[in-house]
């Protein structure tokens, strides 16, 4: 079995792939447009695991809500301070600025791993993880 996609609800498609593309890096594999949506399939390289943007044509005025069941996504940098200039250059905000997060193994050895939390257009959490 292949995990495929995840997908989510979004108010405003042009602010949600401005977020998902030009921050994070993904680039749309597929668009497909039904009756009463169109679909984008987001993913870092083609045959990756897919966020699926749903812009639905019959929006509720205040967008959609997030449960509390949904946690976040997650996705990894390979430098958290060049990751947070983009960020700001591109005028997003942390929602959680980058701190380090000590992570101790069964084993009792130690990790620390740098992580920080953005959210993108509809309110979605971010975890940026630094590898």
């Amino acid at each position: 079995m292949k995990f495929l996609h995840s997908m989510i609800r979004v108010k405003d498609i042009k602010k949600s792939l401005d977020f998902y593309q030009n921050l994070l890096g993904l680039k749309i594999q597929d668009k497909k447009t039904l009756e009463d949506c169109e679909l984008y399939f987001l993913a870092e390289y083609e045959g990756a695991p897919e966020i699926e943007l749903t812009n639905n044509f019959d929006i509720p005025e205040n967008g959609y809500e997030n449960g509390n069941c949904f946690g976040h996504f997650a996705f990894a940098t390979e430098n958290m301070d060049e990751f947070s200039k983009h960020l700001k250059s591109l005028g997003y905000e942390f929602l959680y600025e980058p701190y380090e997060l000590k992570l101790k193994a069964d084993n009792g050895s130690e990790k620390i791993k740098k992580i920080a939390f953005v959210k993108d257009p509809d309110g979605n959490e971010i975890e940026i993880i630094q590898k």
